[in-house]
């Protein structure tokens, strides 16, 4: 187990594929904490959109909370190529027998994060069609006047 994390030390040259391993590791790093952030900006901009009945913050927050979701899809997806590069490359550098037994699942963690994903992609939609209903009793409203 020491040969791999000395591969990623400092004080050797990395190959192509422990560079892009590393790209993808900052990348999620990045990507799902981001998510989270979006969403609880979305969730503080809806409950106010929705006090207000303001139609251009219900489609904000409907927008925000769509990039939300498609920032957890992004981040699900690589993290799962990052764990399958990580374990190919763990396996290349310890060698066939060591590793060759093990199976990568994800199990609850990909479960959570997919009902994650839904729930945010539900609540975008949500709040769009909201919008888009506050906007028809806006107009209904201006024309009886």
């Amino acid at each position: 187990m020491l040969a791999i994390y000395e591969s990623f030390g400092t004080g050797r040259t990395l190959s192509e594929s422990q560079r892009q391993i590393l790209n993808m590791q900052g990348t999620f790093i990045v990507l799902l904490p981001l998510s989270v952030i979006v969403l609880f900006i979305g969730g503080m901009l809806g409950f106010i959109s929705m006090l207000a009945r303001a139609y251009l913050l219900l489609l904000l927050t409907g927008v925000l909370l769509l990039f939300g979701a498609v920032l957890s899809l992004a981040g699900i997806c690589v993290y799962m190529a990052y764990s399958a590069a990580a374990f190919k490359e763990a396996v290349d550098i310890s060698g066939h027998k060591t590793l060759e037994d093990i199976k990568i699942y994800f199990g609850w963690s990909l479960i959570l994060a997919s009902v994650s994903f839904v729930g945010e992609l539900c609540t975008a939609v949500a709040f769009l069609l909201t919008s888009a209903r506050v906007s028809q009793l806006t107009n209904q409203e201006e024309h009886e006047y």
